[in-house]
């Protein structure tokens, strides 16, 4: 028999002793390490008697080497023998001495494991800080089932800048804190199939961003979900931004008051925008969505030009006479004129569209975000349009982006002069980052360059693989559910290291309450299992702005030292 065949020692399985069996079964060791490299992770044979089936990919282990602790992810389970011809002709398990006999010896179970940390065992006994994994530990060294102290050296104490997201996979007594101050310098991207909850999970990080005084955000809330209430898919309303944090830290703006009223929401200001401030770069984003040429597009800038701010209700009311006679004067044909009228006429069946002057909301809305209240710019029934959603999206972010570098550089690099850090939120994120057109919108310019202007996207989307490229390498931390889509799964993966093994436990999350995040808000990538949307939430939220600084529910807390057993 080799080594990997004896019946396993319990002094070595047990370090601190037989007693311990009982004291603390998060020592049961899991088995040791066989093969793999750096690149495409380690090979580990389980020890006789350890479920395979309780290991799932996602779960953590500690690799215990010589003189380091490596963290790793199980990325795939694998059953295996020593003889093929079992596979032919298994033996007869009803025997319990040939179960015994050819269980966990002939026949028994591998793990696949990804080094994602290593941490060095300083000469006191203590670990030190993780570190990014530059080595893979010896043959035959043990591993462990990853533990409530293993996770916290890693992902450290939920403090001002920290804030709790959910549990690793099979370890609920302890938490993920995610880096919000790293989080928010960087574009963020939240991913998955439609139903596995991005709008929930959006809200649940924008509630500990504005809490914690990270950022403030201005939401372009596309179907009503983040500011008073939305519901479940039980039908039970949600609390949404203004509910769980006050009026003091977000403003409810809408564009469909009645729709507000319909659903009880507690709107602060009804916003309408005049035909005259809608310029040509206004409709660059609307592109591919109205089928715009890009002859339509000179076409405006010319009206433009040469009828200043009221071309668009000009345009509108033009007869075949008026684009004859523009058509003797310029190059623009009345056929390509006639075709931007009729584009254009769309704008009558929105109501916050008015050919009379209206009231500035961007002064508005940079007056809130300036005193660090965060607007939700509710759509209501114009939600519906992609079109208005893209027009008033980019028309606001086009005119706050540039007053933005205005106060940047004008404050040259005092900070107390600086505008507070923002967090743009768009849906259907890849409508404004198409490759065609996302060099040529504002959001691709905050995307690639704005953070050094303080303005950061945060985009949801369940097509990221629609998303340019060169703007998905600039996004910094990526919180993705299930995605079933190849193209998706491979565009959020793109620059991640260990992408390979990480696309087994992407595709095989669950649709609801599992996402794994990568990126700079945590040391590693990670599977969690996020906290619940509920009353302990909001509890929690109020007790960060109360300052009492409630990390987690007292239920949770109160079982954080308990110890943990194999299922």
């Amino acid at each position: 028999m080799s080594a990997f065949d004896q019946p396993y020692d319990l002094e070595q399985m047990f370090p601190r002793g037989r007693d311990s069996i009982l004291a603390d079964p998060a020592d049961f060791r899991l088995g040791v390490v066989v093969g793999g490299s750096l690149s495409k992770g380690l090979i580990v044979k389980l020890d006789i008697g350890v479920p395979i089936e309780d290991l799932a990919v996602g779960r953590y282990v500690v690799v215990h080497g010589q003189h380091k602790r490596f963290f790793c992810m199980i990325t795939d389970v694998v059953l295996d023998n020593t003889n093929p011809d079992i596979q032919s002709a298994p033996p007869d398990f009803s025997d319990p001495f040939l179960a015994e006999v050819y269980g966990g010896t002939a026949a028994y179970g591998k793990i696949s494991v990804q080094p994602l940390l290593s941490i060095d065992e300083e000469s006191d006994g203590q670990l030190g800080k993780p570190k990014p994994v530059k080595t893979i530990p010896g043959h035959f060294m043990p591993v462990f089932d990853a533990t409530v102290q293993d996770v916290n050296a890693v992902f450290g104490p939920e403090d001002e800048t920290h804030f709790n997201v959910g549990a690793p996979l099979e370890l609920e007594t302890t938490q993920i804190n995610l880096d919000l101050k790293a989080l928010v310098q960087r574009s963020i991207g939240v991913f998955g199939k439609s139903g596995t909850g991005k709008s929930f999970l959006t809200r649940m990080l924008l509630a500990g961003v504005i809490a914690k005084k990270q950022a403030t955000a201005l939401i372009f809330d596309m179907h009503n979900d983040y500011g008073w209430a939305a519901p479940d898919e039980r039908g039970v309303q949600a609390k949404g931004l203004r509910q769980v944090l006050g009026s003091e830290k977000v403003l409810i703006y809408t564009l469909d008051p009645e729709s507000s009223l319909r659903r009880d929401s507690k709107t602060d200001f009804d916003v309408k925008i005049g035909y005259g401030e809608i310029e040509p770069e206004d409709l660059e984003n609307l592109r591919v969505s109205m089928n715009l040429s890009d002859a339509m597009l000179d076409a405006a800038r010319m009206l433009r030009k040469e009828w200043g701010t009221d071309w668009i209700a000009r345009l509108i009311d033009a007869g075949a006479m008026d684009f004859d006679a523009i058509e003797e004067d310029s190059p623009h044909r009345a056929g390509t004129l006639a075709a931007l009228q009729r584009r254009l006429q769309r704008f009558e069946r929105w109501g916050f569209l008015t050919r009379q002057p209206a009231a500035d909301s961007v002064a508005q809305i940079m007056s809130a975000l300036e005193q660090e209240r965060s607007v939700v710019l509710e759509f209501g029934r114009y939600g519906n349009s992609l079109e208005a959603y893209m027009l008033v999206a980019n028309f606001l972010t086009r005119r706050i982006h540039e007053l933005y570098v205005e106060r940047v550089e004008k404050a040259l690099g005092d900070k107390a002069h600086e505008p507070p850090q923002l967090l743009i939120v768009i849906e259907e994120a890849h409508k404004f980052l198409d490759p065609k057109i996302s060099n040529q919108t504002t959001f691709g310019v905050i995307a690639r360059e704005m953070r050094k202007y303080k303005v950061t996207l945060l985009v949801v989307d369940q097509r990221p693989s629609g998303i340019d490229e060169e703007v998905m390498s600039q996004i910094g931390t990526r919180v993705t559910a299930l995605l079933d889509n190849d193209r998706d799964i491979t565009a959020v993966l793109m620059g991640i290291s260990g992408a390979v093994a990480l696309r087994e436990v992407l595709s095989r999350l669950d649709t609801k309450q599992q996402v794994i995040i990568m990126g700079h808000a945590v040391p590693m990538p990670v599977v969690v299992k996020t906290r619940g949307y509920d009353q302990d939430f909001y509890d929690a939220i109020s007790g960060e702005i109360n300052g009492k600084g409630i990390g987690v529910g007292e239920g949770r807390a109160a079982r954080k030292d308990a110890p943990r057993r194999l299922r």
